[in-house]
């Protein structure tokens, strides 16, 4: 083996179970088999029957988890998924090995298919929102809103706290940041990643810090941890330079669905500036900006990014089309009730 390879992965069937992964109150785990890939999917039982389902896609180096502070915000107004890619979070890694985002984007398609969920409320957040944008793209069919959070969509200018994640992508770089790091502890890995993602770290609870610390141990022991990470961040540089009608912003100009896009102010890692951007290239799409956020609104203003999505909604006449069928079946409930009255008193 070269110098500048990652090691060896064993394939999914063979790799160590790694510690468990949390679930937060309320949820379950479960896993789906599919072609060529396993996936952990993360729910919440809906509040009522019938809410019109939604999946949620985290970004490179997330999970699941990633999701949960909104899932449970919206739990009575849609029926919450949240997935975690290949080789990320308690998904294995996909047998082909493929990270581009066409890869992960044919993962979150081949589940929507086999699940027949679609069309969903569909989220996603930095390499989650690149990856929707490119199933919005591609299966209008699957898609009734797209929520973007912070996407990683294609920059001239990329941030400067950006590039090494960026260089993670360079054969040998993962291998040498794990050489170079070895003697940190899961806390400063902790602490580093919230001062680049969050805008505001200490709106993290002592209880989320314990958390996230517990999740970066567990991943540390997988022995695929560095490389889904390298080959995910070669995918998002390597769809950068594609052109065409494969390229990104090409395809956020052919998305069809009603698209809410969150931007913050104080992201690190998705140039604020862009938000202007995305803003004219989806053709039906509402911006709402946050000026202290980072680069995860959905986790550091979960309240705010629910009020939006609910605004999307009612602009987009879903709650309204909710609150209908909701009167209508206890309109029906009632004329039930009615009948069964009439009948008790003629019988009496």
């Amino acid at each position: 083996m070269s110098s500048t390879e990652l090691p060896f992965v064993p394939p999914a069937n063979v790799l160590p179970k790694v510690g468990t992964v949390r679930v937060a109150e309320g949820e379950r785990l479960r896993s789906v088999e599919l072609p060529g890939v396993t996936l952990t999917v993360r729910s919440r039982p809906p509040a009522r029957e019938g809410q019109p389902p939604a999946l949620f896609v985290h970004g490179l180096g997330g999970s699941s988890q990633n999701w949960s502070a909104l899932m449970a915000l919206l739990d009575g107004v849609v029926d919450g998924e949240a997935l975690d890619l290949p080789g990320f979070g308690d998904s294995p890694p996909p047998d082909d090995g493929n990270y581009s985002v066409t890869g992960h984007a044919r993962a979150v398609i081949r589940y929507l298919d086999a699940s027949g969920r679609g069309p969903v409320h569909l989220f996603g957040n930095s390499l989650g929102g690149a990856i929707t944008t490119r199933v919005a793209a591609v299966r209008p069919d699957l898609v009734r809103t797209l929520t973007l959070v912070s996407p990683a969509l294609p920059e001239i200018r990329v941030q400067r706290a950006a590039v090494p994640t960026g260089l993670l992508a360079v054969p040998g770089v993962a291998l040498l940041f794990t050489r170079l790091t070895r003697e940190w502890t899961a806390e400063q890995r902790v602490r580093g990643v919230m001062a680049l993602c969050y805008g505001d770290p200490g709106r993290v609870t002592p209880e989320g810090f314990r958390n996230a610390v517990q999740e970066m141990e567990r991943r540390l022991r997988l022995p695929y941890f560095w490389d889904a990470m390298a080959r995910s961040a070669r995918g998002i540089v390597n769809a950068y330079t594609l052109g065409g009608q494969q390229g990104l912003w090409r395809q956020a100009e052919r998305v069809l669905a009603p698209t809410l896009l969150v931007y913050g102010g104080r992201d690190q890692l998705v140039g604020f500036r862009m938000a202007q951007k995305a803003a004219r290239a989806f053709r039906d799409s509402r911006l709402v900006t946050l000026p202290d956020a980072g680069h995860v609104a959905m986790m550091e203003y979960p309240e705010t990014v629910a009020l939006a999505f609910r605004e999307l909604l009612e602009d987009a006449g879903e709650l309204g089309a909710q609150r209908a069928r909701r009167a209508g079946r206890a309109d029906a409930g009632g004329d039930a009730a009615d009948e069964a009255g009439t009948d008790e008193s003629m019988g009496g």
